[in-house]
């Protein structure tokens, strides 16, 4: 019998309609385009404004173009899991409501919460299941409402994040296409750098909490840009290692959008021409657990099958690390 992999079947994808552009923050906090761009890469981010629509909203708008892209039924799915470091509550799994809403009246769901890690690590735990053999069909959606835990007086950390969300349909393969390997690490003396403090079980928000804005994410800017350029690199070279593959052999590097500078870093240490790595951070920003799913729906058409793709992700807490995956379908884009 031949050995079954995970393999990622079709992809979907959601960001809210309205733009924050650069021009706009100026207007908002002390900062401009030339200096925005030159640091980050990013333009614009989009920014769920309706009112009590959270990070479901975003996954479930998601998951509903995943369907309606393939046509498959919500009801084959055996498991949703939601990649989130912005659930809509505490308690309350959003997966759970994002599977019912889409009609996944058969699966069961899960949040899972790495930071910016959330997806990279969503994609090994539904390629568990898959491997299993008894899951056929696994929904994970790497979805954040980052506005909601945005103070737009800081500079720091404003014009850094965005809203969206981005699904991909893991399902077995038995002709070696899928997830091939995985480096995934994490160091918890990291979580003081990159953070949202307020609202957790060790600091419930309080009015004097709110008022002094301590529910909003803190950034340690340089102390996560130097984390970041190393570790993430470091995991995308491991992998290369690992699986003997040269520069030559990648088709494309799939990283998480958190700083273009980081990602440019990353490829250099791969040494890899510049044509093979996605990058849509200028149109998004950093949207966390959603930033690695827009890139492949952004790219699914110029996805072969066969192609050769290696994600890498670094995140607060710290998490971070990288996987080796082969693309198992031709786009009919």
């Amino acid at each position: 019998m031949s050995k079954i992999s995970a393999a990622i079947t079709a992809v979907g994808a959601y960001v809210p309609d309205y733009v924050l552009t650069n021009q706009i923050l100026e207007t908002m906090v002390d900062t401009n385009d030339e200096w925005i761009t030159s640091r980050t890469g990013i333009k614009e981010r989009r920014i769920l404004k309706d009112v009590g629509k959270g990070t479901s909203f975003l996954a479930i708008k998601a998951a509903q173009d995943l369907i309606n892209k393939t046509g498959i039924n919500p009801k084959d799915i055996d498991l949703v899991i939601v990649a989130t470091a912005t659930p809509d509550m505490k308690a309350a799994a959003t997966a759970v409501f994002t599977a019912t809403s889409i009609g996944a009246k058969n699966a069961f769901a899960f949040d899972l919460e790495a930071a910016c890690s959330s997806f990279l690590y969503g994609m090994s735990v539904a390629a568990r299941y898959i491997e299993s053999g008894k899951y056929k069909k696994v929904l994970l959606i790497g979805a954040d409402k980052n506005s909601s835990m945005i103070n737009y007086e800081d500079r720091a950390t404003c014009i850094i994040f965005g809203d969206g969300a981005g699904a991909v349909l893991f399902e077995p393969n038995t002709d070696n296409l899928g997830l091939q390997d995985e480096y995934l690490r994490s160091d918890g003396a990291g979580r003081e750098f990159l953070q949202a403090t307020y609202g957790g079980s060790s600091f419930p928000i309080t009015p004097e909490a709110v008022a002094d804005g301590r529910h909003y994410v803190f950034q340690d800017g340089k102390t996560v840009f130097k984390n970041a350029v190393s570790r993430m690199a470091d995991a995308a070279v491991e992998i290369l290692d690992r699986n003997n593959l040269t520069k030559q052999d990648v088709s494309w590097l799939v990283a998480h959008q958190a700083n273009k500078r980081i990602v440019d870093a990353t490829a250099s240490r791969m040494d890899l021409d510049p044509n093979k790595v996605m990058m849509n951070i200028q149109r998004y920003g950093n949207t966390t657990s959603a930033t690695l799913p827009l890139l492949l729906s952004d790219y699914e058409s110029l996805l072969k099958k066969g192609d050769n793709l290696i994600f890498a992700a670094f995140g607060g807490g710290f998490t971070w690390g990288s996987i080796y995956l082969k693309w198992a379908y031709n786009s009919k884009n």
